[in-house]
């Protein structure tokens, strides 16, 4: 699958719409996998006799080896210097592994290791995703892709817990690893057909590599890594600790906060592919991209700062309708994101501008999670937690407006040859 240089506005061919329908699905796969282990918590900690230190490594080695993949570049150097559709491939099959022998692991030694290669694994697919959009969609489709992608991955936590736990309760734990990595390693035989081959767009431009060193001289990629970082923030509170709040505060039943906590979730997705085909349409009737990403970023990071009202509306049904709203417009923001960091860095660099951006935007999982349990913990409720994640909010809109500059590919100087 190739896309010419000179940018046609046409419908997405159905080459492309293969690519794009089975990089939804690893995506969903990708998020079920790296949450499953929450689901499978309880029997696993008494069957195996973990203590709670060891459960809290387990769930925080993932993100070891995920974010400093990226962090450093390396998951980006591997998709930009060899064919990308091959490393997701290898990638894929690294994460599907690592959860099929989750099901066989005997002690934590084990659990750990086969963390760490989760992490190693899914470290690919963002990189990727950017790589193959920048190289074989054009500006005005990727907002949707974007849009579908993002949906994939909050639909994957969403059905993954509610279908992770009844189906563990019904076979055990184990079981499920096993037929969950098994089943998913077929995935495989489609996209090896299906795969974007050649450079796409990429084929127009000189064959050099930009550098870390060199995206990082970019003030433009800061302020996607702010603004990554607050958004990213804003998603690991909802989904670590909206169900406590609920449950804890609220006093929602198990029932009713799993109810409400999807369909946050679906809102979120739903959103971001609404918003997504939007802006597509908007650059397609020839608006600028600089436009429109930043308007749909910027003002959906504003309008998602209401969560702070959450925790201030005492009226149970005034206060979840706040939520609502709330991912809705946060959905704004996450359909557009990428395609900013696609177009700014192009076919060339998209793969290490993502992996660094993904790397410092993953460390909200760690700071997140930590910060909110701190707040908590120390005022004895949820209010200036939600505070925090709108401030946080508000800092990443600002990051957009004021850091990035206009979204145009970066001219990059010669430096290295690409693969």
């Amino acid at each position: 699958m190739t896309t010419s240089p000179v940018a046609v506005r046409t419908r997405l061919s159905g080459a492309q719409w293969r690519v794009l329908t089975l990089l939804v699905i690893s995506i969903f796969i990708n998020y079920v996998d790296r949450g499953n282990l929450s689901v499978a918590a309880p029997p696993l900690k008494a069957e195996l006799s973990l203590s709670p230190e060891q459960l809290g490594l387990l769930f925080s080695a993932f993100f070891w080896t995920y974010a400093a993949f990226q962090l450093f570049g390396i998951a980006g150097w591997l998709v930009d210097r060899f064919d990308v559709g091959k490393v997701y491939a290898l990638g894929f099959f690294a994460w599907s592994a690592a959860t099929a022998l989750t099901g066989f692991a005997g002690g934590f030694l084990a659990l750990f290791l086969l963390r760490l290669l989760l992490g190693i694994g899914e470290s690919i697919a963002y990189p990727s995703y950017s790589k193959i959009l920048a190289g074989h969609f054009p500006e005005y489709h990727r907002g949707l892709a974007n849009a579908l992608i993002d949906m994939g991955s909050k639909l994957g936590p969403a059905l993954g817990t509610l279908l992770g736990g009844v189906l563990m309760a019904r076979y055990g734990w184990r079981p499920f690893f096993i037929v969950l990595g098994a089943v998913s390693l077929i995935w495989l035989m489609p996209w090896a057909a299906a795969r974007p081959r050649g450079k796409g767009i990429a084929a127009a431009h000189p064959r050099e590599c930009p550098s870390v060193g060199q995206i990082l001289r970019q003030r433009s990629a800061w302020g996607t890594f702010v603004a990554l970082f607050c958004a990213n923030y804003f998603w690991y509170f909802l989904l670590t600790w909206l169900p406590s709040y609920m449950v804890m505060e609220r006093q929602f039943s198990m029932d009713k906060m799993a109810s409400f906590g999807a369909l946050a979730y679906l809102a979120i997705g739903l959103s971001a592919v609404a918003s997504g085909w939007l802006s597509d349409r908007w650059i397609g009737s020839g608006a600028t991209p600089t436009r429109v990403r930043k308007t749909f970023t910027v003002v959906g990071l504003l309008l998602s700062t209401s969560i702070i009202l959450v925790a201030a509306v005492r009226d149970e049904q005034w206060a979840m309708g706040i939520l609502m709203f709330a991912c809705i417009t946060f959905g704004m923001f996450s359909s557009n994101h990428w395609a900013i960091t696609q177009t700014l860095a192009g076919p060339l660099a998209a793969g290490r501008w993502t992996s660094v951006q993904n790397g410092v935007g993953n460390l909200a999982g760690v700071t997140a999670p930590w910060l909110t349990g701190f707040v908590v913990g120390q005022t004895g409720n949820f209010f200036v937690a939600f505070a925090v994640t709108a401030a946080v909010a508000l800092t990443g809109a600002l990051a957009v407006l004021c850091i990035i500059g206009p979204i145009r590919e970066v001219q990059w100087a010669k430096r290295e040859h690409c693969g």
